[in-house]
């Protein structure tokens, strides 16, 4: 044990604050990165968009400024900007002198109101109603229903809560508790008894939509068949075999029920008309837009990749507030901070925009066959492939292509898209797992409804064209792809 002193001279890497934004900013969508953008530009005044400033006369008209080569650097930039900043205040300085600004308020003032542009007076524009932004859910049309019934206090109570507890398709469900202790649970929980409960849920389930708030699919296709009159035959099967109606097994309840398969068929065809989620048409899912970061257009033979800067505010430095403040010993250091930190800005979104481009541009080119001859052609590609390439990290290339999303003559795809994993073939190159998987759909969409192909059938067809796979992962692709298995797509009718 001692005390001494080494030298050691060791690399590492610092993350500090200008770092770990650039990966921020990196891993952005377009529109996280454009919410960050208006927060700074809020907070930050040095920083301004080039493409809302101007240069107002007195008679409004509103001069756009030229924006900067894209050649010129920040510090270039930052001088242009000063030069320009005292020509305006120059320039407005001379324009205030030569204008008599108390006889043009006075002749503002004396003028009468501006002629009729054919705009609709108060009285011929729509109501209010007709402006709702977001549609009526299921909640609140059943509260609505609630409010107009004969049902009590407590019974509105219990109401609520089992209106409270519906999931998206209109069922009442309790996470963890058995369908059957779901009505005692919350009749607890409203003070009622749990009679008086299930009466409320039966009026429930018999407002609009039809079957809401039931426990499950039997119930709920029960309820309907019951409101439109349907025939004892019906509603035995529904009451009694709803498992074999199910799986399309109208042989054994024919069998059971003693009666021919072409009754059971055309209780089959009716029961398909009743709704099996009620709470379908007031599913309020907001419309999700896509604006794609980089664009893929062909000219002649080649690709050419185009960063979409559309909607994106073009950030410069400003020289008003530096030329204002730069006198004031106080504000100095405050102007340096914000100066350094809107020129770290700029550089990192730049250098985000630049970053987007070069990986677009290296998977367009591994890509190459996929967009001259389409999907069936799509390469199997990893992040490691893209990261050599362009002499990056994988977990670099993993943030630019999250959230970013690039037009192609092929369509729109997010940049993930691309990275497939690989299915070896014998005697031909490995093909990308989404290529498989729009080989499985062909298939599906090709076969015969009335015989549709089990899972087995689509591995000896797929082997056919030299793709070898399991048949579990072929049950794996045709759930992700959301296609039903060959028993329930079977159509008898």
């Amino acid at each position: 044990m001692e005390i001494k002193q080494q030298l050691r001279q060791t690399q590492q890497l610092v993350m500090t604050p200008q770092l770990q934004q650039a990966i921020k900013l990196l891993q952005m969508s377009r529109m996280e990165l454009v919410d960050l953008v208006r927060e700074e530009m809020l907070e930050n005044p040095i920083l301004e968009d080039q493409t809302e400033i101007g240069e107002v006369t007195p008679r409004g008209v509103v001069v756009e400024a030229p924006p900067p080569p894209e050649t010129t650097t920040i510090e270039q930039a930052v001088a242009q900007d000063d030069r320009r900043s005292e020509q305006t205040v120059a320039t407005e300085e001379k324009k205030t002198d030569e204008i008599d600004w108390e006889r043009y308020l006075e002749n503002h003032a004396l003028q009468g109101p501006p002629p009729s542009t054919g705009r609709m007076s108060d009285e011929d524009l729509p109501g209010v109603e007709a402006t709702l932004s977001r549609r009526e859910g299921l909640v609140e049309h059943l509260a609505w229903q609630i409010r107009m019934s004969d049902l009590t206090e407590d019974e509105r109570r219990f109401a609520a809560l089992v209106i409270g507890n519906l999931d998206e398709s209109g069922y009442l469900k309790l996470d963890d508790v058995a369908p059957a202790d779901v009505v005692p649970l919350l009749a607890a929980e409203a003070e009622i008894d749990p009679e008086d409960a299930e009466e409320v849920l039966k009026i429930l389930q018999r407002m609009d939509p039809l079957g809401v708030g039931s426990r499950d699919l039997r119930e709920c296709l029960l309820i309907q068949a019951e409101h439109h009159g349907l025939d004892p035959l019906s509603v035995k099967i529904l009451s009694e075999h709803m498992p074999d109606l199910e799986k399309k097994n109208f042989a054994r309840i024919a069998r059971t029920l003693e009666v021919d398969v072409e009754e059971v068929y055309d209780v089959a065809q009716v029961v398909a008309e009743l709704e099996p989620r009620p709470g379908r048409d007031y599913v309020s899912e907001e419309p999700r837009y896509i604006v794609p970061d980089v664009y893929v257009s062909k000219m002649g033979e080649s690709y050419v990749v185009q960063a979409n800067d559309d909607g994106m505010p073009r950030l410069r430095i400003s020289g008003f507030y530096r030329a204002a403040m730069a006198g004031d010993p106080r504000a100095k250091e405050y102007i340096q901070n914000k100066l350094r930190s809107a020129q770290w800005l700029i550089r990192s979104i730049d250098q985000r925009r630049k970053t987007i481009v070069r990986v677009t541009e290296c998977i367009v080119e591994k890509q190459r066959e996929f967009f001259d001859r389409g999907i069936e052609y799509l390469k199997p590609m990893i992040l490691r492939d893209i990261a050599e390439t362009i002499g990056m990290h994988e977990s670099t290339i993993s943030r630019v292509t999250s959230n970013k999303y690039v037009a192609t003559p092929r369509g729109v795809f997010e940049l993930k898209y691309f990275f497939n994993s690989a299915i070896r073939r014998d005697s031909q190159e490995d093909i990308a797992s989404e290529s498989v998987k729009q080989a499985i759909k062909k298939i599906i969409g090709e076969e015969d409804p009335r015989e549709p192909y089990s899972d087995q059938k689509i591995v000896e067809v797929l082997a056919q064209q030299d793709i070898v796979i399991a048949r579990r992962t072929v049950a794996k692709y045709r759930e992700m792809l959301g296609i039903l298995s060959s028993g329930q797509r079977k159509k008898f009718f």
